[in-house]
């Protein structure tokens, strides 16, 4: 984290305690039960480290693709939440002027990217699962991490 608690992203548990040993990191959060030892210390295991100095980060703008999407999506359909024969969905046709935006992509199965076919969902009958939205770094951390641990929740803005 940055110095005003703000997530820039994840590092791994040996370059945790580097920094924390260097002085550079603080650690807010430690995983109860857990020491990493050497030969001549025993460390606790940090789970959340924040920064002794603010960086000024610029804008996380997320790259629009087909990897991205999927991620966004948690790799389901966003219409009947299958996970599989993923493929990328425009919500308004492109025949029909819709564009390559994050507000109009969804993860689809091949199955219900056919029966949408050059409609849109109301056309088809189809619902959308989640309505579609330009994605912040944050998510990014979170997809990244795979399980988010209790004590993250906070700075995750999950509570």
């Amino acid at each position: 984290m940055n110095q005003n608690y703000e997530p820039l992203t994840l590092c791994n548990v040996k370059r945790a305690i580097i920094l924390a040993y260097l002085g550079k990191v603080e650690i807010v959060s430690k995983v109860n039960g857990k020491k990493i030892n050497s030969i001549t210390s025993s460390f606790d295991c940090p789970s959340i480290v924040r920064l002794g100095y603010f960086v000024k980060v610029p804008y996380k703008k997320i790259i629009l693709s087909r990897k991205n999407v999927l991620k966004r999506d948690n790799h389901r359909c966003q219409y009947c939440g299958s996970t599989n024969n993923l493929t990328i969905d425009h919500i308004i046709p492109k025949s029909r002027g819709g564009e390559d935006s994050w507000e109009n992509l969804v993860t689809a199965c091949i199955r219900c990217n056919n029966k949408k076919g050059d409609r849109t969902p109301e056309e088809a009958g189809m619902v959308l699962i989640s309505k579609p939205k330009r994605p912040s770094h944050i998510t990014f951390i979170k997809s990244s991490a795979g399980k988010v641990l209790e004590d993250w929740k906070p700075f995750l803005y999950l509570y």
